[in-house]
Order: C-alpha cells, then sequence, then structure tokens
C-alpha cells in the first residue's frame, strides 16, 4: 500500500521523512500541503494532525507524524538504513533526539527567519542568536564526522538522514560547507546514495513557487 506523505519542499523535517522512503524502497507519494498559505493550520489538517505539523504519513487507515517516528518504523520495516544491533540501536536514537533538539530546531528557525519571514519583519537579534546556536550545533557534528565516514557503524543509517534534513537547502542561514569539511564530504558521501535526491527535487513546494 502506498503511504501518502504529506509534506512541502522547503520543510526539512518532510525531507527526512521523503527521503528515507525513497532510500529504504517504501512505495509512497508526496502529497503537497500548503503551509505558507496556512493549510496546515486548516480545520481538514488539523484532523489528521492536531499538532498542526509535517510531516504526516497516512497509510491504510493508520497516521504517523513526526519525522523521526517515520524514519524509525521505515528503517525497521525494509532492513535499511538499520542499525546492527542494541548498542548502535541506542546510537542511532540518540542522534534522532539530538537533531530534534540541537540541530534541526536551530536551522530551520533561523532559516525560515532569514528567507521566509517579509524583510522588514526579521528580528536581528534574534537571528543572531539562533545563529550561534547553529554553529554550537556544527562543531558538535563536525566533531563527530572528523575522521570517520557515517555517524553509526560503517554505513548510511537514518541517523544521517536525520542529521542532513536542513543541510542541502541553497538558502542562506549561516552554513557554509566551505567552513565545515567533514560535514561536506559526509553530505556528499550521502548524495551518492542510490536513489538520493535534492528535496526541492522530491517534493513539491519550493520558494521559485512563491516568487
Amino acid at each position: 500500500m502506498t503511504i501518502r506523505l504529506h509534506c512541502f519542499g522547503e520543510s526539512g523535517n518532510s525531507y527526512k521523512a521523503a527521503l528515507t522512503y525513497r532510500l529504504t524502497g517504501l512505495d509512497w507519494e508526496p502529497v503537497f500541503v500548503d503551509f505558507f498559505n496556512g493549510a496546515a493550520r486548516s480545520p481538514e489538517f488539523r484532523a489528521l494532525n492536531p499538532m498542526g505539523e509535517v510531516p504526516v504519513a497516512e497509510e491504510g487507515g493508520r497516521v504517523l507524524t513526526q519525522s523521526g517516528v517515520m524514519q524509525i518504523e521505515a528503517a525497521e520495516r525494509t532492513g535499511r538504513l538499520i542499525w546492527r544491533d542494541e548498542a548502535e540501536r541506542a546510537e542511532v536514537l540518540r542522534w534522532l533526539f539530538w537533531d530534534n533538539h540541537k540541530m534541526s530546531s536551530q536551522a530551520g528557525i533561523t532559516r525560515f527567519l532569514m528567507n521566509f519571514v517579509p524583510e522588514e519583519k526579521r528580528p536581528a537579534e534574534v537571528i543572531g542568536f539562533m545563529q550561534g546556536r547553529l554553529r554550537a550545533a556544527l562543531g558538535t557534528l563536525e566533531g563527530a564526522l572528523s575522521g570517520r565516514d557515517w555517524l553509526v557503524g560503517d554505513g548510511p543509517t537514518i541517523a544521517d538522514i536525520a542529521c542532513c534534513g536542513y543541510l542541502y537547502y541553497p538558502e542562506p542561514y549561516g552554513f557554509d560547507r566551505a567552513e565545515w569539511p567533514a560535514i561536506d564530504a559526509w553530505l556528499d558521501r550521502i548524495a551518492a546514495q542510490p536513489g538520493w535526491a535534492h528535496p526541492y527535487d522530491l517534493m513539491p513546494g519550493n520558494p521559485a513557487d512563491r516568487a
């Protein structure tokens, strides 16, 4: 049965789920959520997900929310992008939770404020603060990848797909790949995986559509 992934291209959290589905070989299709015109706040969407967030995955009458849940289930269902033992499982989960709290939260908010809020309403002090927190998270990731190819074990796992969720986007938000050589090489390794696609190619919706 085809998974219907409610998503939009600008959403890094949607990208984590979409790319995981793509790389694990699950049958899925994107369902565009017109986030910037309020679709995620509509009564119809709130009936699907009271949290008012994307991504949302529907399959056979069952609904999943939160990208990490979708990633874990996809890995367990397919045996791909998965840990090899309980120790690696704990490490994968540690990176998923870290990403949610330390990486994606900083990158997502900073990118939104710098690119999707009207220029005259962009809070310079908040953006500066968030960029500092983002650099701290990038430093943690750079250190973890220095001298190794993947975050956990000897191959890519959902930990890598979670932590890269915002790092392929072209909009300026304080991340320059050239400053972070270990992250840069890691992003190239992920992009070399069969089936990889850029978020704007994998899901409908990108800034050019609204230009």
